[in-house]
């Protein structure tokens, strides 16, 4: 069932995606060569706990930090750790998550570390410009499925894959509710969008096609020939007037 929240909800959930934006943008700035992806989850996990937030995702199926750190052909889901060291060029991708007043937010950004460099930021641009023609399809009366198909088809139409494998999601009073919104797939098709719903839109895109694997610690899955991926997540309101970002995209 996918629910639709009340305005005493939206009032919290809007509260706590203008406070994990503002921590994921906090974490960009100190995303620099030289600093290890342990010490980004642990300063993530102080700034929540200060917002008088929890972390999202520490503990939640097992998983044990508060940010997936994923750098390069990590798609997502890479635990941070003290001796995985950030480079010049590397293309980072973070996710978080935080729970306040029993009511979840959720984003995701991806950015690379020192100069520009032109590979990585083409699949940059693809994959923000794909969850922005996601984001237009977030519109009362349409179905899951339209986003699912603006999302891909341009990702696809700049000669990248998406991933298949994860998908975007409802979210409210948990982390991950309905409806499941892939990346992928013919338009037309699904549950009817509502005001009232909150939807978090992530594409994945990647160089590689094929199917992402899931290495050995169970958690970090990465492109299958080891090509770059980006991942974009936005947590998105349907309004009668329109998609409203609640997250805002001000971590990029």
């Amino acid at each position: 069932m996918i629910r639709v929240k009340s305005e005493r909800e939206l009032e919290i959930i809007r509260e706590n995606a203008r406070l994990l934006r503002e921590i994921l943008e906090q974490l960009v700035v100190e995303a620099r060569a030289g600093i290890s992806t342990a010490t980004l989850d642990r300063l993530a996990e102080k700034l929540i706990r200060r917002a008088g937030a929890e972390p999202a995702f520490k503990g939640y199926q097992g998983y044990p930090a508060t940010i997936c750190a994923s750098l390069n052909e990590e798609v997502v889901h890479g635990i941070p750790k003290d001796d995985r060291m950030l480079s010049e060029g590397d293309l980072l991708s973070i996710d978080i998550g935080l729970r306040r007043n029993d009511l979840y937010a959720d984003m995701a950004t991806t950015v690379i570390i020192g100069g520009p460099v032109p590979r990585a930021g083409r699949l940059i641009e693809v994959t923000w410009e794909a969850l922005g023609r996601g984001i237009a399809k977030v519109l009362a009366g349409n179905r899951v499925s339209d986003i699912s198909h603006a999302i891909g088809s341009y990702a696809e139409s700049k000669g990248y894959y998406v991933v298949k494998k994860y998908v975007g999601h409802g979210i409210g009073r948990e982390l991950h509710e309905e409806p499941q919104i892939p990346n992928f797939g013919p338009p037309g098709r699904g549950a009817r969008l509502r005001p009232g719903m909150v939807l978090c839109l992530e594409p994945m895109v990647k160089e590689d096609e094929g199917e992402v694997e899931v290495l050995d610690d169970g958690w970090t899955a990465v492109t299958p020939n080891g090509g770059l991926a980006a991942h974009f997540e936005e947590m998105v309101l349907i309004t009668g007037e329109g998609p409203e970002v609640l997250t805002g995209g001000g971590a990029r």
